[in-house]
């Protein structure tokens, strides 16, 4: 299953085509160290949320916009083999170009695919997940997740990504935990859905909220729904189109 190394980052808003750049010249380093794609998104409907959300895991600024990225692999093994060449590439240290945001803000972490769905069509539009979730439920949680997917494709999905925290360290300013306000015993998600478009997106998700199947079971979900957030986001960097 695909390995994912899962990037939440603020930008300001007048960064965009600056920090477009910056990922582009990147590009080729990616490529040479062996990472199979690099998808950089812009936010584009990140809702504020009452305990947690994207603005607030990145600690946002006025005029900042939240960035949802993913590298991704074929493996853990092959993800940190990718890691140790560009840790060691002059590319990424002293004659790296200038970051267009602050990236002691940025948030980081390595995580296992347990669902990878893929139905027909380009991606070209994209909603972000981050949530809590107890180590003990994983099982109930994957099944759950399964029986979501079928349905979002169903619905037009190009691609369904469940990612299960493996390599997620805590951070000085703020980290994936923190971001989901996590407690003993529980892991943090990093899922997306990939559309082919903002229109089809939206169609979607009122189809999928008026599908008996898609109502909540809340005595037994796997996981505090009020702590997860989300967004929708358009791809800027897209490496493998």
């Amino acid at each position: 299953m695909t390995y994912v190394d899962g990037f939440v980052l603020a930008v300001p808003a007048e960064n965009k085509e600056a920090f477009r750049e910056h990922a582009s010249q990147l590009q080729p380093l990616f490529r040479e160290c062996g990472i199979a794609r690099v998808v950089e998104c812009w936010g584009d409907d990140v809702p504020d949320g009452k305990l947690t959300d994207f603005k607030g895991a990145v600690q946002a600024k006025e005029g900042e916009v939240v960035v949802f990225a993913w590298f991704e692999y074929p493996s853990r093994e092959a993800r940190d083999a990718a890691t140790a060449k560009m840790r060691s590439d002059p590319r990424m240290g002293e004659h790296a170009p200038p970051a267009p945001f602050d990236a002691g803000r940025m948030i980081l972490g390595g995580f296992a695919s347990i669902v990878d769905e893929r139905g027909e069509g380009e991606s070209g539009y994209v909603d972000g997940f981050v949530l809590p979730v107890p180590e003990g439920k994983r099982g109930a949680y994957l099944e759950m997740a399964e029986k979501a997917a079928a349905i979002f494709r169903e619905y037009g999905a190009v691609r369904v990504v469940e990612g299960w925290g493996d390599d997620v360290p805590d951070g000085k300013v703020t980290d994936y935990r923190r971001a989901v306000k996590a407690e003993d015993g529980e892991n943090v998600v990093y899922s997306w859905i990939e559309w082919p478009s903002r229109a089809v997106r939206d169609e979607a998700w009122a189809k999928v909220m008026a599908d008996p199947r898609m109502q909540p079971d809340h005595a037994n979900m796997p996981f505090d729904g009020k702590r997860m957030f989300w967004g929708g986001f358009v791809p800027l960097i897209d490496s493998n189109r």
